[in-house]
């Protein structure tokens, strides 16, 4: 996918976050983050696309902290999420294709990360305030949920600090049923180790295969739907390991 094209996908993300926790209240529980309610995801969210906006617009070549979460709720909290959402993607729009500023995970380009990886978190946070309201999530577009497995399962969890991790080794195929890709993630007692492989060779055996649109397949990693959204056929044990240690957190 293009920079614009996850630039829109933030900004269209983010309206619809801000609507469903407006309609659910800010003291509805989340259903697919059972500590918080959804203040605490405006909170949290709200304070990501203020941090992400500050490497971009003030081009923070090393780390910077955030600027910790707000006192508000109600109107007050809703008014600041908005806010904060325009702030970045008008950050972003503004930047130029040469921004240099702090990463941290491989991308093309500073600019490509930022756009990429705010719109993957608005769009998993979009999905939890709409948990709040109950059935189901507003779609997610195929390309949109192949490029965030793409991310999930080649940068963020190729990171030494994901804690899926086992003694046994392994291996976990992910197909989506409707565009085509696939993925091989080798598990053992290291970070995952997750390679493509689209049916340009010949695929090895697996221990465990996840097959289901891409949506689905998005939305069961990152632990918004359960596995039985998905067809899983082999050993469920690889399945249980991700499902049980894939968690990301703020930290």
């Amino acid at each position: 996918m293009k920079i614009t094209d996850h630039i829109r996908s933030l900004s269209a993300e983010g309206e619809l976050l801000a609507d469903a926790a407006q309609r659910a209240g800010t003291g509805a529980p989340v259903p697919t983050c059972p500590d918080w309610r959804v203040r605490d995801l405006l909170r949290h969210t709200g304070m990501v696309h203020r941090w992400a906006t500050a490497f971009v617009a003030e081009g923070h070549t090393s780390y910077h902290p955030d600027g910790g979460e707000p006192d508000l709720d109600g109107a007050e909290l809703l008014d600041w999420f908005r806010e904060g959402h325009g702030l970045l993607v008008g950050a972003l729009e503004a930047a130029p294709a040469e921004l240099e500023c702090w990463t941290f995970l491989p991308a093309p380009s500073p600019l490509a990360f930022w756009a990429r990886r705010q719109a993957h978190e608005t769009t998993i946070h979009r999905v939890d305030a709409e948990s709040a309201l109950g059935g189901r999530p507003s779609p997610v577009g195929a390309a949109h949920a192949e490029d965030g497995i793409d991310e999930l399962l080649l940068k963020m969890h190729s990171r030494p600090k994901s804690r899926v991790r086992t003694d046994t080794p392994y291996s976990l195929r992910v197909r989506a049923t409707d565009t085509g890709a696939a993925w091989t993630v080798r598990l053992s007692a290291e970070p995952p180790r997750t390679g493509r492989t689209d049916g340009a060779s010949p695929e090895e055996p697996v221990d465990c295969e996840v097959s289901a649109p891409a949506e689905d397949l998005y939305l069961t990693l990152w632990n918004r739907l359960p596995f039985t959204a998905v067809t899983m056929t082999g050993d469920p044990e690889p399945a249980r390991i991700w499902r049980e240690n894939s968690g990301i957190t703020w930290s």
